[in-house]
């Protein structure tokens, strides 16, 4: 089923509800909440192994960034058709008032250049982050998307590219095993290198 025929077949009805309650959540500390797939999704911060991958990714985004007028920020709300995502680290506006989503609640993810995800452990961890937020990244048409994923083989990265918003895909998917450096090939980040300085043990 092409990524159109699903967002056809959800009900907008639906979308309201779903809306409407993750607005109304108040989760303990240490969850947080998305909508994604029609559903809301609920899960838990990262272990120590996800938070220094985190930690490590971003300060390789901030050192290329330096001097952009661009910004890395670590676990907002990234809204786009009242789905919400939230992604480990995306790339912004210094200001990121002048990107609000229409609610104030997060920011227009159709105004978001890039997002990166470090995968969780477990299954559902690896298909929320390789498939259905792939999905919705590419369905705003956020130009790249990078992944690592600590549970694919010995250790994977991948950077997503090219989105085409109305079918839901990225046209350039590349993969690297942890030991080789794969290099951000558009958007903010062009020309980064991820490597071992990041996904090293």
């Amino acid at each position: 089923m092409s990524a159109l025929a699903h967002e056809a077949m959800c009900d907008p009805g639906l979308d309201e509800v779903l809306w409407q309650a993750w607005k109304a959540m108040d989760l303990p500390e240490g969850y947080r909440a998305e909508i994604i797939e029609g559903s809301i999704e609920v899960s838990p911060t990262g272990r120590r192994r996800h938070t220094v991958l985190v930690y490590r990714l971003r300060r390789a985004f901030e050192a290329h960034l330096e001097g952009s007028g661009l910004a890395v920020y670590q676990d907002g709300n990234v809204i786009h058709a009242r789905k919400v995502c939230i992604p480990d680290l995306f790339v912004g506006p210094e200001d990121l008032e002048e990107i609000p989503d229409e609610e104030g609640l997060g920011v227009d993810a159709t105004r978001v250049p890039l997002v990166a995800e470090i995968v969780s452990p477990g299954k559902d961890a690896h298909r929320r982050d390789h498939i259905h937020k792939r999905r919705r990244y590419a369905l705003a048409g956020i130009p790249v998307y990078v992944v690592i994923d600590d549970f694919d083989d010995e250790g994977t990265v991948t950077v997503f590219s090219d989105p085409d918003p109305d079918k839901g895909t990225y046209a350039t998917k590349t993969t690297v095993s942890y030991g080789t450096p794969v290099t951000v090939p558009d958007g903010p980040a062009k020309g980064l290198v991820i490597g071992e300085e990041v996904t090293r043990p």
